[in-house]
């Protein structure tokens, strides 16, 4: 975003460089209290399995995994370090994209399977299946695209890609396809590929953070860690954003309401009630608020109370507690 996408309030905000650093100028230790590692599943163990390892080899407290996978699926698996379990939900409420393999006990033709996938584009039912860990009910989920990469010579292997909402359960789809052509269908290949901005090329082998570990635990080595854990604000980069002061920041941080003074810059169009999150003028996620006035209108207000938080990410002591220090 450029500055005119920002009501600006302080042109020239100072920040004591003594305090708080750069997302990326993190250390391993800042990394792994509050970070991301984005895991490339692999077919076999649940995603508690290998959220449970990647624990025990980290050598974590708290490690927890946003948006399981079935076991017999692969791909994209994003998984939370320390403070980062606390913003779990908003990658279990991120858009996802997965390649899907289809088996259809008939032939189908290519012509048929595009336009049942038109068909089932946009706002479908969506009931998860029975062995699902949610309760079953019927509910709606925005499919934005359904497409088919190839359909194999005898028919009845297709392979699609799907761009869908959180929550979309593929195997239902499968069997509401195989409902439309009048075949059984059955879903046996599953690869998510995209979870909100995070993309599977970004993502790591288990082999690969187990010899990152290795080299930083036996060599002191750990420029290849740092590669593989994206800081927390990395998740939270589709957020609409308030910029504050070293002063605010610390005052957030210890659990008290934004106030206009603290403000350097917001994003216009922002509404009364949306999530926001708050930022430090390092780019440090400060935390997770909500807005009480429209953001168009903090242009005409110089006082009072604007942001609540809901969770805070930013550790209290970081910065001084103190409004006047820079």
């Amino acid at each position: 975003m450029t500055n005119q996408d920002y009501w600006i309030f302080d042109e020239n905000p100072e920040t004591n460089n003594k305090y708080g650093c750069h997302p990326n100028d993190r250390t391993i230790t800042e990394l792994l209290d509050s970070g991301v590692v984005l895991i490339n599943k692999p077919a076999g163990p649940t995603s508690h399995q290998l959220t449970a390892w990647a624990r025990n080899l980290l050598g974590l407290n708290r490690l927890g995994h946003g948006g399981t996978l079935d076991p017999f699926a692969t791909g994209l698996l994003t998984l939370l370090c320390g403070k980062a379990t606390k913003i779990t939900n908003i990658v279990l409420s991120s858009n996802k994209s997965y390649t899907a393999v289809l088996k259809f006990a008939d032939v189908v033709k290519r012509e048929e399977l595009n336009n049942i996938l038109d068909e089932i584009t946009g706002e479908v039912y969506n009931v998860p299946p029975k062995d699902s860990a949610v309760k079953v009910q019927v509910r709606s989920r925005m499919i934005f695209s359904n497409k088919l990469l190839d359909l194999d010579d005898d028919g009845k292997l297709a392979i699609i890609r799907i761009s869908c909402n959180a929550g979309t359960y593929v195997r239902t789809l499968a069997k509401d396809i195989g409902l439309i052509i009048g075949t059984r269908c059955d879903l046996i290949e599953l690869h998510r590929d995209k979870t909100g901005s995070f993309e599977e090329g970004m993502a790591c082998t288990m082999h690969q953070l187990t010899d990152a570990v290795f080299l930083w635990n036996n060599q002191g080595d750990d420029k290849g860690l740092k590669k593989l854990i994206s800081p927390i604000e990395s998740i939270l980069a589709n957020l609409p954003r308030a910029y504050v002061k070293d002063g605010a920041a610390s005052a957030v941080s210890h659990g008290a309401p934004l106030a206009r003074p603290g403000l350097v810059r917001i994003e216009k169009g922002i509404k009364k009630g949306d999530t926001i999150i708050i930022m430090s003028v390092k780019e440090e996620a400060v935390a997770i608020a909500t807005l009480e006035l429209n953001s168009d209108d903090l242009k005409d207000i110089k006082s009072g109370q604007i942001a609540t938080s809901q969770s805070v990410l930013m550790a209290p002591g970081t910065y001084p507690r103190s409004w006047t220090i820079k």
